[in-house]
C-alpha cells in the first residue's frame, strides 16, 4: 500500500508512519495550517502586542504612573486588553498579558506587573 505526501500528494518512501517526502513539504502543510485564516486574530494579536511594548517600555520598574495623552500619543488603544482584574476594594485592573493598568483621577493611570 503506497501512501502519498499530505501536502504535494507524491509517493513517500521511507518509514511507515511517515506523512511528508520531505521536509519542505512538512513546513509548508503546517504553515498553510497554522496560518490565520482571517486577519482578524492576525490584527487583534498585533494591537495586544503593541499594546503590550507600549506598557512594557513606559513600565520599567514593574510599577509607576503615566498620562492617558502619553500613551494615547504612543499609539495605546485602551478597547484591546487580554483579563480584568477586580480587587476587593472595587478597582479594576485591565490586563495585557502581565503589563496592567488602572485608572486613576485626572486621566492617569497606575501601570502594574503582574508577578
Amino acid at each position: 500500500m503506497e501512501k502519498a505526501c499530505l501536502e504535494c500528494g507524491e509517493r513517500i518512501v521511507g518509514r511507515t508512519d511517515k506523512k511528508f517526502c520531505s521536509d519542505y513539504c512538512r513546513n509548508a502543510y503546517n504553515n498553510n495550517l497554522n496560518k490565520d485564516r482571517k486577519n482578524l486574530v492576525r490584527n487583534v494579536n498585533n494591537l495586544l502586542r503593541k499594546n503590550y511594548r507600549i506598557l512594557e517600555e513606559l513600565n520599567p520598574n514593574d510599577k509607576t504612573k503615566a498620562s492617558k495623552s502619553k500613551l494615547l500619543a504612543k499609539g495605546f488603544n485602551f478597547d484591546y486588553f487580554t483579563s480584568i482584574y477586580t480587587t476587593k476594594t472595587g478597582n479594576t485592573y485591565y490586563f495585557v498579558y502581565d503589563q496592567g493598568y488602572l485608572p486613576l483621577e485626572g486621566d492617569y493611570y497606575a501601570l502594574v506587573k503582574r508577578i
